[in-house]
C-alpha cells in the first residue's frame, strides 16, 4: 500500500474529472503544453541573443591599487 497504490491514484483521477469535467482537464492540459513550448522557444531565443559578440577586456585592478598608494603617499 502507500501512496503510490493503483487504487489510490484512481481514485484522486476521478475525483478531479468529477469535479472539473473532462472538458476543462484536457483544455488545461493543452495550455501547460502550449506553455512549455513557449519557455523552451524562449530559452532558445535567449541563448542565441545573449552570445558575446568580442572577447571581453580584463578589468585592471592594478591602476586602482596604484591610485590609493599614492593618495596614501600624499
Amino acid at each position: 500500500m502507500g501512496a503510490m497504490s493503483f487504487w489510490h491514484w484512481a481514485l484522486v483521477i476521478l475525483v478531479v474529472v468529477l469535479l472539473f469535467g473532462r472538458g476543462k482537464v484536457s483544455d488545461l492540459m493543452g495550455d501547460v503544453a502550449k506553455g512549455i513550448k513557449s519557455f523552451k522557444k524562449g530559452m532558445a531565443d535567449d541563448d542565441t541573443a545573449s552570445a558575446p559578440a568580442a572577447d571581453p577586456k580584463p578589468i585592471e585592478q592594478q591602476s586602482a591599487v596604484k591610485s590609493e598608494a599614492e593618495k596614501a603617499k600624499s
